[in-house]
């Protein structure tokens, strides 16, 4: 059967408020990170993906504050990213009360960075963030700034160069699928499942229980991470957890 299959809620924050939009844009507020964050924990969710999407400095502050106020309030693993520029910063989140630390932009540009977290404290803490497009050429591109600028680096060359490096798992985000709810990207999750030995997280897409079940059996996704259909109420976790059950996915309930 293998590893139980993760369902982990994601919290965009900016400002100090969970925020989500529609492939990257139109934000609208979906309410307090640490309710929320408490909430998930409480509901049975396998893990917690924090993201800080203001990078001012002055919303770093804000932001580490908040890190430890969510791991006061939740038992499961915690995953940080945004914002992180140096190890300074992995070292600052981790201090903070996260379990482990999502990388994109930072990676890109400092390659070397995943290794030496790697090395630091164990390939688990490295989460290596990718958000992909595919273009009009059929080829999936890497973005950075948070969607805002394109690469020259492919998709499937990335990820087996962060695989190489250490990070102990790809959290793949489709900005094509991003926040409009039609699934995931099943077959770009599938390349990817093949390509790289660590777990793949699939993100992006989520908007009715079965888009879950067909990441997994699809896209062979290891984790499918969602927001909206969360912070919502569209999809409650633990009817998700039975669904899924249900359907033959291991899941843990």
């Amino acid at each position: 059967m293998g590893l139980a299959k993760r369902i982990i809620p994601c919290l965009d924050v900016k400002d100090g408020a969970t925020v989500k939009g529609v492939n990257f844009v139109n934000l609208r507020n979906a309410g307090d990170p640490v309710e929320l964050a408490r909430q998930y924990s409480n509901q049975g969710a396998d893990e917690l993906v924090f993201l800080d999407i203001t990078a001012s400095a002055d919303g770093r502050k804000t932001f580490t504050d908040m890190v430890g106020k969510v791991a006061q309030v939740i038992n499961i693993p915690f995953t940080v990213g945004g914002g992180i520029n140096a190890f300074e910063d992995v070292e600052r989140l981790l201090f903070a009360g996260a379990d482990k630390v999502s990388i994109n932009s930072a990676a890109i540009r400092t390659p070397n960075l995943i290794d030496k977290i790697s090395a630091s404290f164990g390939s688990q803490v490295c989460v290596c963030a990718i958000d992909a497009r595919m273009e009009a050429d059929g080829q999936w591109y890497c973005y950075v700034k948070g969607g805002r600028e394109r690469t020259d680096l492919k998709l499937l060359d990335w990820a087996t160069e962060v695989a190489d490096r250490g990070a102990g798992e790809i959290l793949f985000t489709s900005m094509n699928h991003d926040g409009v709810k039609q699934g995931f990207a099943n077959d770009a999750l599938a390349m990817l499942a093949d390509k790289v030995k660590i777990p793949v997280i699939a993100s992006g897409g989520a908007g009715c229980m079965d888009h879950f079940y067909d990441a997994f059996a699809k896209g062979k996704a290891d984790a499918a991470l969602a927001a909206s259909v969360f912070h919502f109420g569209e999809i409650k976790i633990p009817k998700l957890k039975e669904y899924l059950k249900q359907k033959g996915v291991k899941v843990r309930i």
